[in-house]
């Protein structure tokens, strides 16, 4: 009996497609490899478009690595947790730099201390961060850090669900729901409340029990008005300041309301004490507003004016300095770019490149590839 050898080994399978997720899996696992930062088990080990990346990023870098600061492994595990779920991320924007300007020493929820070290320590004290919309994806202006158990607590509830539970927890035996307070409920729903577009009525009735995180987008111009307000007495020279906000507001009816409303927010403010630390004084300002009357005050304020009248107030105030923080107006479209919100902050389903018989990658599109400096989004089929 004779056996006959084939003249060539078989080739093996190539996948005849090339997804969105496995593209940008690649290329995280690429970003792995230039800063010399070993994927977390089992993603450095199992097969996948990660390892891929990773194991081709530190061939092509060899030592020529750059160095992996804590916001860079931050932004890193960002990345990993979005791509796992399929969550879309914008990169544009969302950058290591980005992260570490978002951070926050206290949870604005909890108020308790965080630790960045994700290994010790209880949720209640490891920093996490949130998609405060969570119909959109890891998109700037849409993140805030808090704790994990706040974060977890609060998981895809919104704005409504939060004022919801707050009802539950006050009007019945529940000391709390999902490890929150009613008092930390309420943060989180006034936190919810700035990216979600609220009636100018409704969000003039809002206290405002925590001040914006850095770098959020305020939806609602009286919200955006009532921080900008807030925040000017978290830094000296408030009163000059607020002097020169006040000739901005037309009509002598007017500017009494305001007067009304800032010394009632004041003294409370001020109770706090001039040597407290600026966290301290936040809390200070963010508890001022639990007073009904500070409230009432405002609200009657804020309804003698519209949404537009807001928005330009903050404008011309801001282009004569009088903010305490860099304060830019942009329109609806700019606001949620890369929010991913039609497909509720994931990335659908794509397939990119199909390949030939031989193996050779063939271009679905001139646009399969975002070009370089667009955002590189990550996404998972979904069943």
């Amino acid at each position: 009996m004779t056996l006959s050898l084939p003249t060539s080994l078989p080739t093996p399978a190539v996948p005849n497609s090339l997804t969105a997720h496995e593209h940008i899996g690649f290329e995280l696992g690429w970003d792995y490899g230039h800063y010399a930062v070993t994927p977390p088990a089992p993603y450095a080990n199992e097969p996948s478009p990660l390892r891929n990346g990773w194991l081709s990023g530190q061939a092509a870098f060899g030592s020529r690595t750059l160095q992996p600061t804590p916001p860079v492994r931050k932004w890193l595990q960002l990345r990993l947790h979005a791509w796992l779920r399929g969550r879309s991320v914008e990169l544009v924007q969302v950058t290591p730099h980005y992260l570490q300007q978002i951070d926050v020493s206290h949870c604005p929820i909890t108020r308790l201390a965080l630790s960045s070290d994700t290994t010790e320590g209880m949720d209640s004290t490891i920093a996490s961060i949130d998609r405060v919309r969570s119909d959109a994806g890891y998109a700037a202006g849409n993140l805030a850090v808090m704790s994990a158990k706040a974060n977890h607590a609060k998981a895809a509830h919104g704005y409504r669900d939060a004022l919801q539970f707050v009802k539950l927890i006050e009007g019945g035996p529940l000391g709390g729901l999902n490890g929150l307070t009613a008092e930390q409920w309420s943060r989180v729903a006034v936190l919810c409340s700035f990216v979600e577009p609220l009636t100018h009525e409704e969000a003039s009735a809002l206290p405002l029990l925590v001040l914006p995180p850095n770098r959020l987008r305020l939806f609602n111009p009286v919200q955006a008005l009532q921080a900008f307000i807030s925040q000017q007495l978290t830094a000296p020279g408030w009163s000059h300041r607020m002097t020169r906000l006040e000739d901005l507001l037309p009509g002598k009816l007017l500017r009494r309301a305001f007067q009304t409303f800032f010394h009632a927010l004041l003294p409370r403010v001020l109770e706090a004490g001039r040597n407290s630390t600026p966290q301290a004084l936040r809390w200070a300002i963010e508890d001022a507003w639990r007073q009904p009357l500070v409230q009432q005050r405002w609200t009657l304020f804020a309804r003698q004016l519209t949404a537009a009248q807001c928005e330009a107030l903050v404008q011309r105030a801001s282009a004569r300095q009088l903010g305490t923080v860099r304060i830019e107006c942009v329109s609806d479209e700019q606001a949620t770019d890369g929010w991913d919100i039609d497909s509720r902050g994931y990335v659908p389903h794509a397939v990119l490149m199909r390949r030939t018989a031989g193996g050779v990658p063939r271009r679905l599109r001139p646009d399969a590839f975002p070009p370089a400096g667009e955002p590189r989004q990550a996404s998972l089929p979904l069943q």
